[in-house]
């Protein structure tokens, strides 16, 4: 039992106050090097967590070679990784010390309670929120994190770490299709892009009831891998015209503006149109057919309350994230791992941090 003066009571089970843990920490763009740093401590109402598998998100590899991601610049050394899970080692102040041993998905946001989006329920769109790998709050690339006990969600012994920590990429796609309205059989969805969040949308898609999922990218290699997860039919958009479709719902995982207008006319009147992926800040849009047709347009920031979900899904073994792993690196490769989407046939990498 170890007490600071301006953290109150923390509850440790293996942990001195001495002890160091691993960073691999973006130092500038395109260099990644290993620190050795002190392990942080919880606060009231956090729990401490040592690290088990974190993945590699897009973002990640957008700070790394690129140094931003929109409007968020990494100015100082940074911990990349938000995908993560672990076990609770250690509890703050009001936190029940029966949770120490748990394994856990790490939800990695921490919105102001009294903000006025977290008190409408939208904690998501907080806009003093401090989200893990966003500049400049570090990440999970590291042997220890901490985080709000509420945003440490326990799993069960049949899922593995690496599930654990994609539930947040799952979450990204419960949010998606929430909004898209596939909670009921017989929908119709055109997804865009066939990569991890894709993939994902297409076996959530699966899941909610749909029952025509077209996903449409330019990569071969990708559309055959989207038959295997879910997708009823797969489109070459550089090759068959899609505005026809008169789908329920589309859902842009992939950013490109060419791709999201093809799908917005790809919609039947009342439909919904969601934008996931990141692309450019603005883009042209026909916006005579959107009001023509009553579409309802939207986009998706994050999750709220999705990880209950998540985990539902994956024990059920609806949606399955273990089979989406396509390499494992140990932390001390981070940066191999960063770069690791060149590999053909990547799907989403995962570090093994413990």
């Amino acid at each position: 039992m170890l007490t600071n003066a301006n953290m109150g009571t923390v509850t440790h089970t293996t942990l001195s106050a001495d002890t160091r843990m691993r960073a691999a920490v973006l130092v500038e763009q395109g260099r990644v090097e290993m620190e050795q740093r002190p392990v942080p401590a919880p606060d009231p109402g956090d729990v401490l967590i040592r690290v088990s598998s974190v993945g590699v998100c897009g973002s990640d590899t957008h700070y790394y070679r690129h140094g931003r991601v929109g409007g968020f610049v990494v100015d100082a050394p940074l911990v990349l990784g938000h995908e993560a899970a672990g076990t609770i080692v250690g509890v703050g102040a009001s936190v029940d010390p029966s949770r120490i041993g748990q394994r856990v998905s790490i939800e990695p946001q921490r919105p102001d309670p009294d903000s006025e989006e977290t008190r409408r329920g939208h904690y998501n769109l907080c806009p003093h929120m401090r989200f893990f790998a966003t500049p400049p709050v570090d990440g999970a690339l590291c042997d220890y994190v901490t985080i709000g006990a509420e945003f440490a969600h326990p799993v069960p012994d049949s899922m593995s770490d690496d599930a654990a920590a994609l539930c947040e990429p799952l979450s990204v796609g419960i949010a998606a299709v929430r909004k898209a309205e596939l909670d009921g059989p017989g929908r119709t969805v055109l997804i865009a892009g066939a990569g991890p969040i894709g993939i994902v949308l297409a076996q959530l898609a699966r899941a909610y009831g749909a029952t025509e999922i077209v996903v449409s990218d330019p990569d071969p290699t990708r559309r055959d891998r989207a038959m295997t997860f879910g997708a009823t039919a797969v489109i070459d958009p550089t090759v068959s015209e899609i505005a026809d479709l008169g789908v329920d719902a589309f859902i842009d995982a992939s950013g490109a503006a060419a791709a999201v207008a093809a799908g917005i006319r790809a919609v039947r009147s009342a439909g919904r149109v969601v934008l996931v992926g990141s692309g450019a800040e603005t883009m042209e849009l026909p916006t005579q057919l959107i009001q023509n047709r009553e579409l309802v347009l939207t986009g998706v920031f994050r999750y709220a309350d999705t990880w209950p979900t998540a985990i539902a899904l994956v024990e059920s073994g609806r949606v399955d994230l273990d089979a989406m792993v396509t390499a494992r690196f140990p932390l001390e490769k981070a940066a191999e791992a960063l770069d690791s989407d060149k590999i053909p046939g990547s799907v989403k990498s995962v570090v093994t941090v413990s």
